[in-house]
Order: structure tokens, then C-alpha cells, then sequence
């Protein structure tokens, strides 16, 4: 287990290198001057204001320099400065990282509640549970996120003026509030994630129940729920694990959409109006972020699966 534990770490960190290296080159090859941009896009700007500018920003430096520079700093913490408002982007990400983190671990417990059962269920009985779960994913996996968000807005908080349609309340001031707020986007959040999870689950139940050793169970006077329960169940999870690690991941894209739509104080926001405002440094450290956090959950999903599958850490 120690040795998987640490190709599964080192393999993490030569992973997190390669998409911090393409990102500092990808910044590197947009067209236009950093420099330019801080000035305002002033055309009356002298060149030795802009060469001003880049030396204070180290692009004046050789290529090489910068890159080892800027690994540095990712390291320490140090993500730049924004170029709008002159603050320290890693600070501007702390503030926002909580409420997307809190986003994402409620629709993803959401989808996992609902989706496992459900799938579940699908798989144990087939016949109409099977069609009527096929039918209902169907229609969550068709309806794009954003349409769904738009719905939810109109009906819950327009309409029937049950939950706000956006912003969200610090939990220390109002717990209700906060949970109020964070419902409408966690739910238009987790419905495509729950029918994901309920199609792997049905999926892996049924090839787990027509296994020999499960026949064999049934057949020494186990009775068909605890067989289920404690045996087909437990092994059906293993594929579900990977599909919940890997669509978890997919939240933090996910989320652009969702955050903007209800508002939400989260790093995509932060993303959005780095991008609206070309600034480098923030588009830059909430990409860095992104890829860093998708890295771990990843690796995170890859030990538990080596936990519930030994065959995994063998190989």
C-alpha cells in the first residue's frame, strides 16, 4: 500500500508540473503586451513608462528566468498582482475559494444521495424501475445547465419567492440564509452528476448480481436483501467511485456556468471578470487553482480506490 501510495503521489506532482509549465507558456503566447494592458491601453504612454512596467513585472528578463521565477512563486504561495486592482490575486482567490468549495461539496453529496439509490434500485428490480431511471436520467443528462439554473430562478425565486436568486450569505451570519442561498445552485448543479452516478450504479449492480459467487450466496439461504445489500452492493461501487472523482472534477467547469448565472461569490466569477478585464495574473491564478484542486481530487479518488480494490494496487 506504501508503494502505491507514493507512485500515485509522485505521479500527481509531475502531473501538477506539466499543467503548471503549459500554463506559464500558454500566458506567454497571448498576443499583446501585459505592460501595455497595466498602462491602460494609453497610446499616449511613453516607451520608457512601458519599459518601466515590464521591468517591475520581470518581463524584461530572459524566458528562462521568468519560468523558474514563476514556479517559485507558485510554490510560496505568491500568484501575482491583478493588474486592475493591484491586489494579490492569491488573496482574491482565498476569499472566493471557500464559497466554490462549499458549492461543489454540496451538489456533489446531493448527486451521490440521490444517485446511488436510485441506480441502485434500477438495477435490483430492472424491468419498469430500469425504464423509468433511464427515462428520468435521460432528461437530467439533455437539459443543459445553464437552462435548468434559468428555470429554477424563475419558478423558485420570480414566481414563488421561496429562495433567493443569487448571492450568497456568510454561514457565520446566517446559517439559514446560507443554506437557503447555496440550495438553488447546488441542486441545478447536481442533477446531471446524479444521473451519471445512477446510470454507473444501475450499470455496475446489474454485473455484479449475475456474477456465479452471488447465484452461490442465494443458493446457502442468505436471503436476497442481505446479499444485495452486503455483498452485491459493496462491489458495485468501485466504477462508481472513479465516475463520482472524475465528474467532481468536471464541477469546477461546471461551475462557471451556475456561478453566473445565480451570482455566486466564487472563483469563477473571479475567472469571468479576469477575463472580461484581460487580467493576466487573476486569469492565471484561478486556472492554477482549478488544475491544482482537479490534480487532488483525482488523487484522492485513485487511493480509494486502491483502498476498495486491492487488485488496483497491485497492478
Amino acid at each position: 500500500m506504501v508503494s502505491f501510495l507514493i507512485r500515485r503521489i509522485a505521479t500527481a506532482i509531475v502531473l501538477a508540473w506539466v499543467v503548471l509549465t503549459l500554463i506559464f507558456f500558454a500566458i506567454h503566447t497571448v498576443p499583446g503586451d501585459p505592460a501595455y494592458q497595466l498602462a491602460g491601453g494609453d497610446s499616449g504612454f511613453t516607451e520608457e513608462g512601458l519599459q518601466q512596467i515590464r521591468e517591475s513585472l520581470g518581463l524584461d528578463r530572459p524566458l528562462g528566468e521568468q519560468y523558474a521565477n514563476y514556479l517559485l512563486g507558485v510554490l510560496g504561495g505568491d500568484l501575482g498582482e491583478s493588474f486592475a486592482t493591484g491586489q494579490p490575486v492569491a488573496q482574491s482567490i482565498l476569499r472566493r475559494l471557500p464559497a466554490t468549495l462549499q458549492l461543489i461539496a454540496a451538489a456533489a453529496v446531493l448527486a451521490i444521495a440521490a444517485g446511488i439509490p436510485f441506480g441502485a434500485w434500477a438495477g435490483r428490480r430492472r424491468g419498469m424501475a430500469d425504464a423509468l431511471m433511464t427515462s428520468v436520467t435521460s432528461v437530467a443528462l439533455a437539459v443543459p445547465v445553464y437552462v435548468v439554473g434559468a428555470l429554477a430562478v424563475l419558478l423558485f425565486s420570480v414566481t414563488w419567492r421561496l429562495l433567493p436568486a443569487g448571492g450568497l450569505t456568510p454561514f457565520a451570519e446566517d446559517p439559514m440564509g446560507f443554506l437557503r442561498g447555496l440550495l438553488l445552485p447546488a441542486v441545478t448543479l447536481s442533477l446531471a452528476f446524479s444521473a451519471v452516478v445512477a446510470r454507473m450504479t444501475r450499470t455496475a449492480v446489474i454485473e455484479t448480481s449475475d456474477r456465479d459467487w452471488v447465484r452461490t450466496a442465494t443458493s446457502f439461504g442468505l436471503t436476497r436483501r442481505r446479499v444485495f445489500n452486503r455483498y452485491v452492493l459493496r462491489n458495485s461501487m468501485n466504477p462508481v467511485v472513479t465516475v463520482v472523482g472524475l465528474e467532481i472534477g468536471s464541477f469546477l467547469g461546471a461551475s462557471v456556468i451556475i456561478e453566473r448565472v445565480f451570482n455566486y461569490p466564487g472563483i469563477s466569477t473571479l475567472l469571468i471578470d479576469g477575463v472580461s478585464a484581460r487580467d493576466y495574473p487573476v486569469v492565471q491564478g484561478v486556472v492554477i487553482v482549478i488544475a491544482v484542486l482537479f490534480i487532488l481530487i483525482n488523487l484522492v479518488v485513485d487511493i480509494l480506490y486502491g483502498i476498495l480494490d486491492p487488485r488496483a494496487r497491485i497492478r
